[in-house]
């Protein structure tokens, strides 16, 4: 873009510059800059904090983490050089790293910010002020992760992997935000690159359309068609442990519900919905830490790592250290002894009563 003035000899340039050559630092100026006037990027925003990065293993840090009025996290990733370096990269890295966060979580992460700048503020009435929430609602909150990149300019591979994952359902930003030197001042163009304004309609029409037909393509079948597949599927045995299974947790458990591909165990609390397993019409059992790891008690990773311990001491069953936050599956063929099966209850009734008697579950 070339920005213009209004002289008294008729139009001219405003010259260009850099933040670089303006002595502009990326986390001292820019990023501080920008945490004071976030609306200047998306006026739905909240900071909920700075240079992010609380996980293991990992000396990575989030620019700028905020949340939207829609209870989406934000992740926004700075860049003053020209070309954005591999920002988008880092920025999806991230973006999978807080996307397990609870309500919780963000509002210990804004407390933590506010005492940094000395506010005595309370982080989680911010928060509930921000979504215009009376109380926590973890079932709505932060099911989904906005990425936001802001640099002076974008490489030509950057702009293509962008419109390339806007165009696979991935909400990824890009603003240029260009200095500009007027009369001893430093000026800022900043304008929204990817996805233009004028298509942003457009875009949501286009990925609500394709949401409605993925939500068609994996709709929850009904027990019939679930047993059908079941049958088409296992053998005999396994077809056994799947019915033995599913008539053993029917009573323990608050609901048995259909996927496309299975039916899965609810355990509801007062206070919140748990996910723990699932078991598909082809004779895998799925344990779903991915939805454990989002809520008390099983948020707690050394909780995580002693139900991974009591399912590898069943024979044949081995979860990695690494899969403790994702799905891992094993066959029910490894069920069909007695004593697995018992074994496997057992862990299971553990799972149950401990969610039950958690205080924050």
């Amino acid at each position: 873009m070339t920005l213009l003035h209004i002289s008294e000899t008729g139009i001219e340039n405003v010259p260009v510059t850099s933040f670089g050559f303006e002595g502009i630092k990326e986390r001292q100026d820019l990023q501080r800059l920008l945490l004071n006037r976030i609306d200047i990027i998306d006026p739905d925003l909240m900071v909920i904090t700075e240079e992010f990065g609380d996980w293991e293993d990992s000396k990575r840090r989030i620019d700028i983490l905020c949340i939207d009025k829609e209870a989406k996290l934000v992740v926004i990733e700075l860049k003053r050089t020209e070309d954005g370096g591999h920002m988008e990269l880092q920025a999806l890295r991230y973006a999978a790293m807080i996307s397990t966060m609870t309500f919780e979580s963000v509002v210990s992460a804004h407390a933590n910010f506010l005492r940094k700048i000395k506010s005595e503020e309370d982080a989680k009435s911010i928060i509930l002020k921000h979504l215009d929430w009376d109380e926590a609602d973890e079932e709505n909150f932060a099911n989904d992760v906005r990425v936001i990149l802001v640099a002076s300019n974008f490489s030509i591979e950057i702009t293509t992997t962008v419109l390339w994952l806007n165009n696979r359902m991935i909400d990824i930003q890009c603003f240029r935000v260009q200095p500009y030197r007027f009369e001893g001042k430093i000026l800022l163009d900043v304008q929204q690159l990817i996805p233009l304004p004028e298509t942003s309609e457009y875009q949501v029409k286009i990925k609500e359309k394709e949401q409605a037909r993925l939500s068609q393509k994996w709709q929850p079948k009904n027990w019939d068609t679930i047993w059908g597949s079941v049958e088409s599927n296992c053998s005999e045995n396994a077809i056994g442990v799947i019915k033995e299974l599913h008539d053993w947790l029917k009573p323990q458990v608050s609901e048995l519900f259909t996927t496309a591909d299975g039916f899965a165990v609810l355990i509801e609390t007062e206070k919140q919905k748990n996910y723990p397993l699932k078991i598909t019409v082809k004779g895998q059992v799925q344990i779903w830490f991915h939805y454990l790891k989002k809520k008390p008690p099983f948020i707690d990773e050394p909780l995580r790592r002693e139900l991974k311990t009591k399912l590898n001491s069943i024979e044949g069953i081995y979860i990695p250290d690494d899969k403790i936050g994702g799905k891992p599956s094993f066959s029910v063929r490894i069920l069909e002894s007695d004593y697995g099966m018992k074994q496997f209850k057992e862990v299971l009734t553990w799972v149950i009563q401990t969610i039950k008697d958690c205080p924050n579950a």
